[in-house]
């Protein structure tokens, strides 16, 4: 919605001012320039990525307008699965707690968490470590290297989509640019044209320079960096596993090795400790609903 009303403030400041000031909105509308810029822009786009980081850039498209980040109902769930993981370590058997994470989608420990359930990286993020946990021969600055290593390769992957659009943003302008200088082109090959006629041509050409920087700063870049904020505060999550994870294998009780999760939280969103208690007495019978 953020992203709607930006971008319905930006045109509105940026034609309603042209307009106010006498221009006249038909000179504009330049199709082909569009044309030229927009193809030129989007064939660079094709080229310079795999297919799996364009598809991947229409998700993430599509996250940065929903503003798909975590909400409290994803940090009590993952929390909650932590919670019940650590507490099955110390109190059951292994072949009961591999029963959880060899199979998640038929255990009760990630059905009363959907949010997790349906993030499948995370689930298979979790199960991996836990399961590091139980054959016990790793030390836990070993699983904090690990950790890193994985969390640090998760999150570039994810950026690639932000990369790959900004990318595209800052060759705008200079597509812009060649657009306008073949409307120069055009209006030299009409020289012996009526004024009226001439004017007209060289301010078609001018428009391409200005389609470009719009499209670059005022639409491509700004929902890049719009997918950037997303896809951070998503990878939170992560955090939030190798935080509570490591403080059990250091000797915290599960209650405690919670806090050291729930502190990597935003304070604007970190769920308070009522909340978090009440999610580990009742696993996704809380808080706020995922959207």
């Amino acid at each position: 919605m953020n992203i709607i009303i930006g971008l319905v403030v930006t045109f509105g400041c940026i034609f309603g001012g042209y307009m106010a000031a006498g221009g006249h909105v038909d000179v504009l509308i330049q199709p082909f320039e569009l044309l030229q810029i927009g193809g030129a822009a989007l064939g660079g786009f094709i080229v310079s990525n795999p297919m799996k980081v364009i598809k991947d850039s229409g998700k993430a498209i599509g996250e940065a307008f929903k503003y798909s980040v975590p909400k409290e109902r994803h940090y009590l769930d993952t929390l909650g699965v932590l919670y019940s993981l650590m507490r099955d370590l110390r109190t059951k058997s292994r072949n009961e707690i591999e029963a959880h994470i060899d199979n998640p989608m038929e255990s009760s420990i990630f059905q009363s968490a959907p949010t997790v359930l349906k993030n499948q990286e995370l689930t298979s993020f979790i199960c991996d470590y836990v399961r590091l946990i139980i054959i016990g021969n790793a030390r836990s600055h070993e699983i904090e290297a690990l950790m890193d290593e994985e969390i640090e390769t998760i999150a570039h992957d994810k950026m690639k989509s932000y990369d790959a659009l900004s990318g595209m943003g800052d060759a705008m302008p200079a597509i812009g640019i060649v657009a306008a200088v073949l409307g120069v082109i055009h209006a030299m090959g009409a020289i012996n044209e009526s004024p009226e006629v001439l004017g007209h041509l060289i301010g078609a050409a001018l428009v391409g320079t200005f389609l470009g920087i719009l499209m670059s700063y005022s639409i491509i870049q700004p929902i890049a960096a719009a997918i950037k904020g997303v896809r951070s505060k998503q990878n939170r999550l992560y955090i939030i596993v190798k935080q509570t994870l490591l403080a059990y294998m250091n000797g915290s009780v599960p209650q405690v090795a919670l806090e050291y999760g729930r502190k990597t939280i935003s304070s604007y969103e970190r769920p308070s400790i009522d909340a978090v208690e009440q999610e580990m007495m009742n696993p996704g019978g809380g808080g706020e609903k995922a959207a």
